[in-house]
């Protein structure tokens, strides 16, 4: 469980045995299982997620209806906006699936950042990263169509499609569960040609 944290963070910078036994220390490993809502509109909260495995998502009640803005999977890690403004929640985090996540906050960061200062930089880079992917994932939705949304993320996160119910995904990409229906049907009739 922590390799895969370790490797996440030795993208940026190689740990010392003494900063993994301090991340251990911190008891930042949470387990959910499936349906576990981890933040509910209304909600206020300072917690920070890096999904070990499994599958959490992001999700607006509108008029009744669920919205799906985000999936994330292994090695995925967001900070909801409600966490940085202070604001109370105005969308949900829910478990698709049993999942392992560290769950940190402003408290966990001061302890690391005072033990190894160089984690500062580390975040500052992870962040920018992360406000780089969600710029180009939100310039993507809004300048491609439902099918292509739909190639993108079955190039860009595969195993999805499996793990995810198919109202969710449809949600995700802005269409209806009947009309992501067609758009497989059709690709399946394209590929058999």
């Amino acid at each position: 469980m922590e390799d895969i944290l370790f490797e996440y963070i030795e993208k940026y910078t190689t740990l010392t045995p003494e900063e993994k036994q301090i991340i251990i220390d911190l008891a930042i490993f949470k387990d959910f299982k499936k349906g576990s809502i981890l933040l509910k509109e209304g909600q206020f909260s300072s917690d920070t997620y890096l999904v070990i495995t499994g599958c959490l998502r992001t999700y607006y009640i509108i008029d009744g209806e669920e919205r799906t803005t985000a999936f994330y999977t292994e090695s995925d890690s967001f900070t909801p906006v409600c966490t940085v403004n202070g604001t109370a929640s105005d969308h949900y985090i829910a478990c698709v699936e049993d999942s392992i996540v560290t769950v940190g906050n402003n408290e966990i960061n001061k302890t690391i950042f005072e033990k190894f200062p160089r984690f500062k930089t580390l975040c500052r880079s992870v962040t920018e990263e992360l406000l780089a992917n969600n710029q180009s994932s939100f310039d993507n939705f809004k300048i491609t169509n439902p099918e292509q949304r739909y190639l993108d993320l079955l190039k860009n996160k595969p195993g999805l499609m499996q793990r995810v119910p198919q109202h969710q995904l449809a949600s995700y990409l802005g269409i209806k569960p009947q009309s992501l229906s067609r758009i497989r049907k059709r690709l399946l009739q394209q590929a058999s040609v």
